[in-house]
């Protein structure tokens, strides 16, 4: 900030503290509305009975807290609240789970491309033999999301579905 800048609202904020101290230092004002205790003459409560009144304490101690809420005069636990069931579901029913995604393709192994860094799967479908690289489709609506050793993560475009193929050799391995 420039330096004039910073004077104009130096100046500032004294006037606004200015009138806040003027403001707390004046003293009541007298639309103050309240009243001080030099204006009243003490004039004591006017009390028919001075003593107390035990038997009026002991009947109210006899009285039973029927509250809904936790009696804070007793220092024990509160009692058990009974827990109600939760409601039960009211609406349309709720459509089916899809079944798993199913490819129709079987992973057979991996390349690595040395150029480009990502790695090639061997699918088979049928009778074809399928190169596909990470991110690219195949079969017109699967997509190779990731390649590892062990199984391929595959995306159906459609519904975003996922599904993992394992290796065919792992496969034949397992029992």
């Amino acid at each position: 900030m420039k330096q004039r800048t910073l004077i104009y609202v130096l100046g500032a904020l004294l006037a606004v503290l200015g009138v806040a101290l003027y403001y707390e230092f004046r003293g009541p004002s007298p639309a103050a509305g309240g009243v001080l205790a030099a204006d009243t003459k003490f004039v004591p409560l006017d009390v028919h009975e001075p003593e107390l009144r035990i038997d009026l304490l002991k009947r109210l101690s006899q009285l039973e807290y029927s509250g809904t809420h936790r009696n804070i005069f007793v220092a024990g636990a509160p009692p058990l609240a009974v827990v109600a069931a939760p409601p039960r579901f009211v609406g349309p029913p709720l459509p089916p789970v899809p079944p798993p995604l199913q490819v129709p393709a079987e992973y057979f192994g991996y390349a690595m491309q040395p150029h480009a860094g990502r790695r090639v799967a061997f699918l088979t479908s049928g009778e074809d033999v399928l190169l596909v690289a990470e991110g690219d489709t195949f079969l017109n609506r699967f997509r190779l999301a990731r390649v590892g050793d062990e199984s391929l993560d595959v995306e159906e475009i459609s519904t975003g579905r996922h599904a993992s193929l394992p290796i065919a050799a792992a496969q034949a391995a397992s029992p």
